[in-house]
């Protein structure tokens, strides 16, 4: 008999992009001020809402966090990612990830990020959560991925993950 793993919170994050005038693209990406992951890179994004879909609360989260006004008819989902910390299982969540190649207003810095843009070809991954390396460049290529990542008790190192990438959804 299996043990089912337990329901864990839900998050979102939206990565977005826009293209530059040599061809290439930038990602928006912000420096964590506060909270869980202080002082890592990640895109803006938060827990979802009671009631709250994944694309409504990161429409919220984005938002919220840069002052940039995504819809969510421009949100292109990339993915579930499960991430999970044994050595502190309160940290442990399942994040829904969207991107995005069109917004609305000024970047606003929030209490929550210092937002800069980055190529995409040179994103910071030492900077971010060790996960990001192995999903992140294909997600930014378009492909969906489903993904379960297990931290160390250094709760920084991913030290496991079984659940392949999925091919990207056509519909």
């Amino acid at each position: 008999m299996t043990t089912a793993l337990p329901d864990l919170p839900e998050v979102c994050v939206c990565y977005i992009l826009r293209e530059t005038g040599s061809g290439g693209y930038e990602v928006l990406l912000g420096e964590k001020k506060k909270g869980l992951g202080l002082g890592k890179m990640v895109g803006p994004g938060g827990k979802l809402e009671p009631g709250e879909s994944p694309a409504q609360a990161v429409v919220r989260e984005v938002l919220e966090e840069s002052g940039l006004q995504v819809l969510e008819e421009d949100l292109t989902p990339l993915g579930r990612i499960r991430y999970e910390f044994p050595d502190r299982p309160a940290w442990s969540q399942v994040s829904w990830v969207f991107a995005t190649y069109a917004w609305r207003g000024e970047i606003v810095e929030s209490d929550e990020l210092l937002l800069r843009w980055h190529r995409v070809d040179d994103i910071p991954f030492d900077r971010m959560w060790d996960d990001a390396k192995h999903w992140l460049p294909a997600a930014l290529d378009g492909e969906y991925s489903e993904r379960r990542f297990v931290f160390g008790p250094d709760l920084s190192t991913v030290v496991a993950g079984d659940l392949p990438a999925t091919p990207a959804r056509r519909g």
